[in-house]
């Protein structure tokens, strides 16, 4: 499959990557990976196991050292970040790092004394709201409260940054659904409850993050980011607006349409994805081909994210 990656409104960033090439024991994990993620967005991470979504993530937040290329966040080189910028960071790994002997409620007062920004109270709302047994300790948790427990964590200093790795991968489908509404879609979603109004009430500000969220369960991505980013070999295939993608991009049948190569975001051998905004630009530049525009314009929209992401892959 053929590839490009299409460029996302010039806007403030809280992730930029560059070339970024990674490796592990000869084998090339990352390739060339460009990404500017601005302030504010949420983004769906989506790819095939084994593509890479792991190890980009692990080198956004300086866990890995890419052999070539650079990671910034908040415009500050990764491998050079203080503790100011580690503190506006919170990660939540595939398999969450926690301590087996300690209790819920253990974990959130010795967490806790790490950042200054840390709001004890509010962790444990969190944690009550997400049903963790705070007497219990971790290695008595299933994986799924683990990762809830790694959530809480990640979120209770308010970070300006937060990436999930995979954060419902351990939980049945009906406590999956719950869990992404608490994040994001309940009247009080965690995220934007997360402010304390106590420690600054006279603010009005909310509390929007960026929030990059890794998962291959599409479903749940696509009722909440607001842009995405397809992956597979260690590439960024497509990274947009999630509503644009919706509005703009077609996948078309080749015996229907045959589209030149150039003109297309990605390829396969049934298929082409195209952006239809494109399609006036390319025909000035090539005049001398003959196909209608209005065919493709009137095409059938994507379904959903299922859809895109198969076309992607095949």
């Amino acid at each position: 499959m053929q590839t490009k990656t299409t460029a996302s409104a010039a806007k403030p960033f809280a992730i930029t990557c560059e070339n970024l090439h990674f490796s592990y024991s000869f084998k090339s994990i990352l390739q060339d990976v460009n990404l500017a993620i601005p302030h504010g967005a949420v983004v769906g991470l989506i790819g095939a196991n084994g593509c890479g979504k792991s190890t980009l993530l692990r080198c956004l937040v300086g866990l890995h050292k890419p052999q070539q290329g650079e990671v910034r966040l908040f415009n500050t080189p990764v491998l050079e970040m203080d503790d100011t910028i580690r503190e506006r960071l919170g990660f939540v790994a595939q398999s969450a790092d926690l301590f087996p002997w300690l209790t819920v409620e253990r974990h959130i007062k010795m967490i806790g004394q790490a950042y200054p920004k840390w709001r004890e109270r509010r962790a444990i709302e969190l944690a009550l709201r997400l049903r963790l047994p705070m007497g219990r300790e971790v290695s008595q948790l299933s994986g799924g409260d683990q990762q809830k427990l790694a959530v809480v964590l990640a979120l209770a200093h308010q970070p300006d940054l937060v990436i999930l790795d995979e954060p419902v991968s351990s939980l049945d489908p009906l406590t999956r659904r719950d869990f992404m509404r608490s994040l994001f879609q309940d009247e009080r979603p965690i995220f934007a409850d997360s402010i304390d109004k106590n420690a600054m009430p006279d603010s009005s500000a909310e509390y929007a993050p960026t929030i990059l969220i890794s998962s291959h369960l599409l479903s749940d991505l696509e009722r909440v980011v607001s842009h995405v980013a397809f992956m597979r070999d260690g590439r960024i295939q497509l990274f947009e607006e999630w509503d644009a993608v919706l509005e703009f991009v077609r996948i078309l049948p080749r015996s229907i349409f045959d589209l030149p190569q150039s003109l297309c975001i990605a390829e396969n051998r049934e298929e082409c994805i195209v952006d239809i905004r494109h399609l006036n630009d390319w025909l000035k530049r090539n005049p001398e081909t003959k196909f209608n525009i209005d065919d493709i314009i009137t095409a059938p929209s994507i379904n959903g994210l299922d859809d895109l992401f198969i076309a992607l892959n095949s």
